[in-house]
């Protein structure tokens, strides 16, 4: 078979440079209407659809908005490939993943409520004698609604151990925001080929096709899916215009097609269930295309901290990357946050998390390092999950550390990067994570015990202040 033809430049557009890491060049920005050809003056001038195309490509239009959707809020590719997505030969259903989950909804009896923290070991790769690919080791944790009202969102983790061959994924559900914690990516989608290693984010739109290979062998990685959203840039408010997540560091790749016409399997996720297709080419045979509704990746350690440089603390919402709107006016549906390497400098402040009781669901993955002050086992590639308003904080020895501390200025989690899942919406676990991962453990409480009311100590002197302000004691009836 001739080898795969790589486009190097798209009109008018800056491009990164490849490195060993990542072989792959990309453009730049976020949101942006972007143009790539990997093939010279393929994509038709003024106009979209064309009558006819250069070397007889076909047109084949996508859109991820309502076609009357706001401008700032319309979404669309054009891709110009060797042959149409409708060459195929039918549809047929797949047998259910029992370890996948679409709907969240507490009338569904394989999902569960927990009132109290729960966390997981590492979850388990595949055993060596098996093989699984991105889709099949596919594994629903938590998540809210149900991908049919187009609200909601869903929490997976993969572990995988084998690349996909002659076999691409469609999710027509929602958007995936996919992190890899072991491992690199080697993620090839109809606009090109992204490499993402532990420590960046890739976003898959819904209705992109793509295929997961394993350079580094088995891979684990969190997933976050949200059904009938997209994913935004959060507003920066009293910021200004930078900081956070910079456009400029969003990358998106370059056009790239192959030219196999041999049989391919296309999967389908549509409302939770699998589907699948035959087709006789491959499905990365785009030559050009321009657009907005376009695959992208992040390296999350180009994250601007911002935070206090006084006095307490600033709410979480400064480490968010990236936002996804629900139908409420002005509420989220999904954040995500980042927690890295940054300066902590707050005078008279106690500086971790202090204990508190969040309206918002939280869900926290470690991708590397450590971070100290969680139950016992928090480690990269495990999870912890707090629903709202279960109260939650440091262990007794990180408070008893930060309150009596110098209160120096430090650099804090060096080595590490935490993410966290933060959503407005209440979320229920699935049955796989509360019954089958076999790495399911709840927080211990004693971890609490030690934060005794040390008030009462105190008893003498708050009887004997109350005295000399002419008020009753405590413990006195007047």
């Amino acid at each position: 078979m001739p080898p795969s033809t790589t486009g190097a430049t798209a009109q008018g557009a800056y491009t990164t440079k490849a490195y060993p890491k990542d072989p792959y060049q990309y453009q730049l920005g976020f949101g942006n209407r972007f143009a790539s050809e990997a093939l010279p003056d393929v994509l038709p001038r003024g106009q979209n659809n064309p009558q006819k195309n250069k070397y007889g490509l076909y047109n084949e239009g996508m859109t991820g908005s309502p076609f009357i959707a706001p401008r700032n809020e319309n979404l669309q590719a054009w891709m110009y490939r060797i042959r149409p997505s409708v060459a195929h030969q039918g549809f047929n259903r797949l047998p259910d993943n029992p370890d996948m989950e679409s709907s969240f909804l507490p009338l569904n009896p394989k999902v569960h409520v927990s009132a109290t923290q729960l966390a997981w070991y590492p979850f388990k790769l595949p055993p060596e004698n098996e093989q699984v690919d991105f889709v099949e080791g596919m594994k629903t944790v938590a998540g809210n609604g149900d991908p049919t009202l187009r609200e909601g969102l869903a929490i997976h983790m993969y572990l995988a151990n084998t690349s996909m061959d002659k076999r691409a994924f469609c999710n027509g559900d929602g958007d995936m925001l996919i992190l890899p914690q072991q491992g690199r990516l080697d993620i090839q989608t109809e606009f090109g080929k992204m490499m993402v290693r532990p420590g960046e984010l890739c976003v898959i739109q819904r209705g992109m096709k793509f295929k997961v290979i394993l350079p580094d062998g088995p891979s684990r990685g969190y997933i976050q899916e949200v059904f009938g959203a997209h994913f935004s840039l959060p507003d920066l408010g009293p910021l200004g215009g930078n900081g956070l997540a910079n456009p400029r560091d969003f990358e998106t790749p370059i056009a790239c097609f192959e030219i196999d016409q041999s049989s391919w399997e296309i999967v389908y996720k549509v409302a939770g269930q699998l589907h699948a297709c035959h087709q006789e080419h491959t499905p990365f045979d785009v030559v050009a295309w321009h657009g907005n509704y376009v695959p992208y990746k992040y390296d999350m350690e180009k994250f601007i901290f911002v935070g206090s440089i006084s006095r307490d603390h600033i709410d979480p919402s400064i480490f968010c990357i990236l936002t996804a709107k629900s139908k409420q006016s002005g509420i989220p549906l999904a954040d995500l946050l980042v927690f890295g390497e940054r300066w902590d400098v707050a005078s008279n402040t106690f500086r971790p998390p202090y204990y508190h009781r969040n309206s918002a669901s939280e869900f926290l993955a470690l991708i590397y390092g450590s971070y100290p002050g969680r139950s016992d086992g928090f480690l990269p590639g495990g999870a912890s999950f707090e629903t709202g308003f279960c109260p939650h904080g440091v262990d007794y020895d990180v408070w008893n550390a930060a309150s009596h501390g110098e209160l120096l200025p430090e650099k804090i989690s060096q080595g590490s990067l935490m993410i966290m899942f933060e959503s407005s919406m209440p979320l229920t676990i699935t049955d796989y994570a509360m019954n089958r991962s076999g790495v399911k453990h709840e927080h211990e409480p004693m971890m609490w015990d030690n934060l005794r009311a040390n008030f009462m100590s105190h008893l003498d002197e708050i009887n004997a202040d109350l005295k000399a302000a002419g008020l009753p004691q405590l413990g006195s009836t007047q």
